[in-house]
């Protein structure tokens, strides 16, 4: 539907001109004075100047605006209006790409983003070509030149876990090519980011714990190096402490966990994970809270509890995102982030950035506590 529009609105301003409103050196009406005016998108103002510009209908000087060509008239005039009409009716079914990399998910956090995401991408009037990465640097370099030689206009990516950053990434970022990262930022590297607070979120976390009156809490994680989601999570949650004026125990802090990493997914390191989660709790047996980071972290730690022959209800498990039970009741307390609104956030900051408009570093979206 917006291809239509956009061509009414250039059929409209070659109208303008050929009566002799608009003569050769006259300003044309700003993208956004022109969706203003007829009721329409920001893209489709803009694809319709393109089309006049292409045609040389218009020219457009940056800093100034979109201004009538000399020596538009009578069959020339013509002439260029029946072959732009023509390139038109072919563009007709073509919609532009924008990609998104993620690099794994599931239901109880990345398939609902993933539907934000296409179906804002679509109510934008943009294709969304989608490519999960598992975790891969070499699969996410490999995206992201796949997505390039396909022609995408601007890329939505959730960058890896990781100490080093992609250089295909850092590419495209010198190039100001358009993207956005959505659940995470890569600190130093000035891109638009769609986020949630993690540090305040673990901060809720820890400080529900406290209240329920723990003040020995540990806290389960993967590595966080230069990941900004883990890194803000055990920050959070070492803030909740001093907030409280407790102390904490840099013990209870076990953060090599990587059987939920998505490039480990096989079980191997899900046995070792446990292992160590089994140590732990052998060797700090009056520890009963604990902060997970994420979902899968509490469900290893839940497995692990139970194999022992321990009953889950001397412990109190908080973590990121959860799935509910067959009840349709949370199995723990939890961070629930809003995916919905991140997806959609994400969209329009980089459709904004297609259309020449500045944007944020950040966007911080909303989450809230669920108790179980």
């Amino acid at each position: 539907m917006e291809g239509h529009l956009y061509e009414q609105l250039y059929k409209h301003i070659l109208h303008e001109i050929k009566e002799g409103q608009l003569k050769a050196g006259d300003r044309v009406s700003s993208e956004k004075e022109l969706a203003e005016r007829f009721g329409v998108s920001r893209i489709t103002s803009k694809k319709a100047l393109e089309k006049l510009a292409e045609a040389g209908v218009i020219k457009r000087i940056q800093g100034k605006g979109s201004f009538v060509a000399d020596g538009i008239k009578g069959g020339l005039e013509h002439k260029r209006h029946s072959e732009e009409r023509t390139s038109l009716e072919s563009d007709e079914n073509e919609r532009p790409l924008i990609g998104f990399i993620i690099s794994n998910f599931s239901d109880e956090f990345g398939l609902q983003l993933l539907r934000s995401i296409e179906k804002q991408s679509a109510e934008h009037n943009y294709d969304l070509i989608i490519k999960r990465t598992r975790g891969s640097r070499d699969e996410e370099e490999r995206a992201i030149q796949l997505f390039v030689s396909l022609g995408i206009k601007g890329l939505i990516v959730t960058p890896i876990h990781g100490q080093h950053y992609n250089a295909e990434l850092l590419r495209l970022v010198l190039d100001k090519f358009p993207i956005v990262f959505v659940d995470r930022y890569l600190k130093g590297i000035p891109v638009c980011s769609v986020y949630t607070d993690n540090k305040r979120a673990a901060q809720d976390l820890t400080i529900h714990l406290i209240g329920r009156g723990h003040d020995k809490i540990a806290f389960l994680s993967p590595p966080e190096e230069n990941t900004s989601t883990l890194e803000e999570r055990l920050l959070g949650y070492t803030l909740a402490f001093t907030q409280e004026g407790l102390k904490l125990n840099q013990d209870y802090c076990l953060t090599n966990l990587k059987g939920t990493l998505p490039m480990n997914l096989d079980g191997t390191a899900i046995d070792s994970d446990k292992e160590m989660i089994q140590r732990f709790l052998e060797q700090y047996p009056d520890v009963k809270a604990f902060v997970a980071s994420e979902f899968l972290v509490a469900t290893m730690l839940a497995q692990v509890i139970n194999s022992l022959g321990k009953s889950l209800n001397e412990y109190d498990i908080v973590c990121f995102d959860s799935l509910n039970d067959y009840l349709g009741k949370p199995i723990f307390t939890h961070i629930q982030q809003d995916e919905r609104r991140m997806g959609e956030e994400a969209v329009d900051l980089l459709v904004s950035q297609l259309i020449g408009e500045a944007v944020p570093e950040q966007r911080i979206i909303e989450h809230r506590i669920v108790i179980k």
